[in-house]
């Protein structure tokens, strides 16, 4: 049984980590959520509504030729919102051919929620934490990511069915 932040008490199955232990590895690593991506097949279409409709601030744009994706970051909310701690970030992904990996999820599962990314400080180390631990990463070494971050993914299978991604930002 272990005490929650709020002074209650939490059952914890046999066999489940706690808060303590193999946690702690990965803490120096993982910094903070860094966005959330949406898979969509047009990707002005999908601007438009984000900043148009919902009020958001398009605050970055790319195509990336290697994942073969367009690609635009979304502001949620304003620097000041979020106790000082700035904004909320959407990736939109939109696929620049049949062969992407995004066009290939829209063929599946149609538009919408495609990968949650944490930020990390070192994502090369953040990785070996992860395949010792037995996870399987999508990439051998980092790839290019968004704005020239280095990027990798935890296999949606070792993660309970959600594509988990590694952002560690360009200096």
């Amino acid at each position: 049984m272990s005490t929650t932040p709020t002074g209650g008490t939490l059952d914890r199955p046999e066999g489940r980590p706690s808060d303590q232990g193999l946690a702690d590895d990965l803490s120096p690593f993982l910094l903070c959520v860094d966005h959330v991506g949406i898979a969509v097949p047009d990707l002005d279409a999908a601007i438009a509504f984000h900043c148009e409709v919902l009020g958001h601030r398009l605050v970055h744009e790319e195509t990336n030729t290697e994942q073969g994706v367009r690609e635009a970051m979304i502001a949620v909310g304003h620097p000041e919102s979020h106790g000082g701690n700035g904004t909320t970030m959407l990736q939109l992904l939109a696929p620049t051919g049949p062969e992407s990996t995004i066009a290939k999820f829209l063929d599946r599962n149609g538009p919408g929620l495609q990968q949650l990314a944490y930020r990390v400080s070192d994502v090369e180390a953040a990785s070996a934490l992860l395949r010792e631990r037995g996870l399987r990463l999508l990439y051998d070494e980092p790839r290019r990511g968004t704005a020239g971050s280095r990027i990798n993914f935890i296999h949606p299978k070792d993660a309970g069915g959600v594509l988990v991604e590694l952002v560690e930002p360009a200096s």
